[in-house]
C-alpha cells in the first residue's frame, strides 16, 4: 500500500502545515509532496520529494528538468512526473504573467525582469522582439529565433515582418548569452546596426538592444551604442 500524506504525523503533514499556518511555512520538500500527493511501497511522499530536490543542483533546476530525470527518482512514475512538470509550467505562466495592454517599458531593466524567467537555465541563444505603441507599452513580443551559443542572427525582414502585422511604432531586441558573459559580441553589434538601418528606413525604429545573462544584462541604448 502507498504511503499517503495523510499518514504521516499530523505536524509533519505539508497540507495541514498550509492550512493553518500558510504557505510560507513549507519548504521547498513540502510542496513538491503536495503536488506528488502520494508516496511508494518503500518510501514516504515527503522523502520522494526530499530525494528529487537532493538530486538538483539548484532549485531553478526544475524548470528545464525532463520527465525522463524525473521518473529516475525511485517513486516517481509517468503520471506524478507529468503532474509536477504541469505545476511547475503553470507556476512560471501565473508569477511571469503579463498584462500587455498596460505594461510600460520605462528601462532596459523591465526588460531584463520581463525575460529572465524565459532565459534560466538555458543553453540557446534565443532572440525576442517586443513591438510597442507610442506609449512604449507593449503590443506583444514574439521569440524570433532560436540558436546556438555561436550563432544568434535572423534576418531584419523576420522581425518587421511582425512589427508591421502588430502595428508597432518602436520595437526592442532582446537576446541571451547563455554563458551569462553580456559582453556584446562584434557580430551582435554588426546585426544590431543591420536592424536599426532597416528600420529607420520602415519608420520603426529599434530603441534598444539588451544582451541578458541570469543576473545581469547589457543595454546598447544605454552604453551609446544606438
Amino acid at each position: 500500500m502507498n504511503y499517503r500524506i495523510k499518514d504521516l504525523p499530523i505536524d509533519e503533514r505539508p497540507r495541514e502545515k498550509l492550512k493553518y499556518k500558510g504557505k510560507e511555512s513549507l519548504s521547498n520538500e513540502e510542496l513538491i509532496a503536495i503536488i506528488l500527493k502520494t508516496g511508494s511501497k518503500e518510501k514516504s511522499v515527503k522523502d520522494i520529494a526530499i530525494e528529487l530536490v537532493n538530486s538538483l543542483n539548484h532549485l531553478k533546476d526544475l524548470n528545464t528538468i525532463s520527465l525522463q530525470d524525473l521518473m529516475k527518482i525511485k517513486g516517481i512514475k509517468e503520471a506524478k512526473a507529468i503532474t509536477l512538470i504541469a505545476a511547475i509550467e503553470l507556476g512560471k505562466r501565473v508569477t511571469h504573467y503579463l498584462d500587455e495592454n498596460k505594461f510600460k517599458i520605462r528601462s532596459a531593466e523591465d526588460v531584463f525582469l520581463l525575460f529572465k524567467p524565459h532565459i534560466i537555465g538555458l543553453k540557446q541563444e534565443k532572440l525576442f522582439t517586443i513591438f510597442l505603441n507610442t506609449k512604449n507599452e507593449i503590443i506583444s513580443y514574439k521569440t524570433i529565433f532560436i540558436g546556438t551559443q555561436n550563432k544568434s542572427i535572423t534576418h531584419p525582414r523576420e522581425i518587421f515582418h511582425y512589427a508591421i502585422k502588430n502595428t508597432a511604432v518602436k520595437i526592442i531586441l532582446a537576446h541571451n548569452h547563455p554563458t551569462n558573459d553580456t559582453t556584446p559580441s562584434s557580430e551582435d553589434i554588426s546585426f544590431t546596426q543591420n536592424v536599426k538601418e532597416a528600420g529607420e528606413l520602415l519608420q520603426i525604429p529599434v530603441i534598444d538592444h539588451i544582451i541578458l545573462g541570469e543576473n545581469n544584462f547589457f543595454s546598447f541604448f544605454d552604453h551609446h551604442l544606438l
